[in-house]
This record gives C-alpha cells, structure tokens and sequence, in this order.
C-alpha cells in the first residue's frame, strides 16, 4: 500500500469505474459525497490542470484530469517484518553421519511433535512502480534471521532449536480500488527464502486483502493518515532438506538430560515387538541416540520433512502517515490467529 494506496482521496470518483471509464472511454464515473474544505476543493482544480509527462503510471493524464491525486509512481520502501508462527511437520526423515557411521537419509514414521513454532526477524528492500493507476508491481530482496523450535513427543520427548541467517527474493502485484468513501487492496507475492542450512530455498506464497479509509489534512491536502483491516493468507511449499550438526542443533538444556532421555528411549524401545524393533534398527535414529549419548556434537544430522504453517490465515491492522507525496511512514500488525506479525516501513516516492 503506497501512498495510501494510490493516495486516492475518494472525493470525486470511485477507482473502481476509472479503470472502467480509461478502458472503455465511455463510463460515468461515480460520486463519492464528502464534505471538503477550501483548500482541499483548490487542490483538486489544481490536480486537474496537471501535463503529466511521465511514463508512469500508464493512463496516468486520464487520472489526473478525472481528479486523481496520484502517488509518484517508483516507489523505495525499507521494511522491518517480524513474525511468529506455528509450523505443522509430517513425513520426517533423519539420516546421520559421524567418524563410525553414515546412514542416509530415510522415513522414521515413529517419531512424532507436539508444538513447533519458528520467529523470524528481517529487513527487506522493496522498490515498485506504478504500471496503471489501479496497478503496482514490485521487487522483494531481504536478509534477517529464523529460530526455528521443534519438539519431539515420541519415543522422546526433546528440543531442538536452530537459528540461522537468510536471505529472500521475490515479486508481487497489488491491485487498488475505491469503494465509495472507503478503498480495498489485493496484494499477492511470491517469495524465495533461502536459510543457510538448507539445500534448497523456501518457496512462499502470500496473498493479503485490506479494506481502509484514508483522512486528509484540510490545510494540507497532501499530508493524510489511512487505517485499514484485513486478512492475510501465507502457504509455503511442504519440502524441507538439509543438515545440522548435533551441537548447532541441541541446545544445553536436552545435553544436560541426555541420561533421561536416552533412559526413555531404552525403555520403549524394549517394549517394541521383535518386527517393531527391526524397523526401528533400519533407521538412523538408533545411531542418533548413540550420538546423543555419547555427546557427540560433531556428528551431523541430515533431515527432510514436510512444513506448512499451522494456519495459514489471520487477521490484520494497519495504519500509514503520508507526511507528502515522497515520504510515508507506515505499520501492521498481525493480531487475530496463531501467525503473529508486526511489520514498520518507511517509503520513498520520486518520478522519473
């Protein structure tokens, strides 16, 4: 959302039946009552008389002469995102490799988690243009860090928590439209996050829809504060791969009760059945207890799962203040769901 979403002070005509009337030529535009001051009624007229010789946005003379305040079109948005959120773990495979063994990577079915949650902190750089007045599109080039916490339930109950660098690429499109008074926006993105333990990056898929409302300043229509509300889906592809050594992987805490674990493992695994047993000896998690016993750190584990978010929606809110039509400052927050998020940005806008 730039400049308010395309800055669109709702006082003439919906964006909805711009797009319409500048494709087809031939559509009235409809009336949004408001109630203007002076100065805001001037800066309008003013907006009106606009050349407009720039490439961007496309149809963008038509806008300006219906009464749009367009926002410049290139935009330059720095953004901090920070994000935590449960993560559901299926098909796990574990493979290990030390000085005595090297088992491949293989299912061990009998291994179950409770409650997985990863947190995350980035910095992103998002540069944009406007193609069409109700049309942005953009660039997504970040770096931050991830803490992922896995715990196992069964035939153990142990922590693993791993933090790691990343960094992200992607693009997007948003589409934005009046509604009356009001205005709605429909962002959609597709990201690449690649975590430095991992062999191959995290395809993410995000789709976010707000509906706001935008306050102009009557003594300086360029200045406004817009609030909106929302919702937020994020899908990622299930398939993880990669590999970790014990010490990265186990924190202090699990060490330090290893003798209570590796107890409770003795334990089922002796209640097993002679063909349980033989499954379970096929696999590399008896070799992964040794190590844990042994404390050995320097033994890696490699592991591939299948990860999805807990859930994939929730519930957003967010504000902007547009000190002019260069530099907004802007906030969201996602507070309804188990994915919690809060996102502040700063953006530049400039003409070419």
């Amino acid at each position: 959302m730039n400049s308010f979403m395309m800055k669109i002070l709702m006082v003439r005509y919906s964006v909805l039946f711009l797009a319409a009337s500048l494709i087809s030529g031939g559509l009235h535009a409809q009336y949004a009552s408001r109630k203007l001051s002076k100065k805001q009624l001037a800066y309008i007229d003013s907006i009106k008389q606009v050349e407009y010789n720039y490439v961007f946005p496309l149809l963008g003379q038509k806008a300006y002469k219906l009464g749009f305040d367009l926002p410049y079109p290139i935009g330059a948005m720095t953004n901090y995102i920070w994000i935590d959120q449960g993560i559901l773990i299926d098909n796990f495979q574990l493979g290990i490799k030390s000085a005595n063994v090297d088992l491949p990577t293989q299912p061990v079915d009998f291994i179950k988690f409770s409650n997985n949650r990863n947190k995350s902190n980035t910095f992103n750089f998002r540069p944009d243009v406007w193609l069409f007045p109700f049309l942005n599109v953009y660039g997504l080039f970040g770096k931050g860090s991830s803490t992922t916490e896995v715990n196992l339930s069964a035939p153990i109950t142990m922590k693993s928590v791993v933090t790691q660098n990343m960094s992200t690429t992607g693009f997007g499109f948003m589409g934005a439209f009046g509604l009356g008074p009001l205005w709605t926006s429909v962002d959609a993105n597709w990201t690449w996050t690649k975590p430095e333990l991992l062999n191959n990056p995290v395809r993410a898929k995000v789709l976010g829809i707000r509906l706001g409302k935008t306050f102009a300043f009557k003594e300086k229509p360029e200045r406004n504060i817009a609030v909106w509300i929302g919702g937020m889906r994020a899908r990622m592809n299930s398939e993880t791969r990669g590999s970790i050594t014990m010490a990265d992987a186990i924190p202090q805490e699990t060490w330090d009760r290893k003798d209570e674990i590796v107890a409770n493992y003795n334990t089922w695994y002796n209640g097993l059945s002679p063909v349980e047993k033989a499954l379970v000896d096929k696999t590399a998690f008896p070799e992964f207890m040794n190590a844990l016993d042994s404390k050995n750190g320097d033994a890696v584990v490699s592991y591939g799962m299948d990860k999805s978010p807990e859930q994939e929606w929730n519930f957003i809110v967010g504000g902007q203040f547009q000190v002019n039509k260069r530099w907004m400052l802007r906030t969201e927050a996602g507070i309804i769901g188990d994915r919690k998020s809060y996102m502040a940005s700063l953006n530049y806008r400039f003409r070419l």
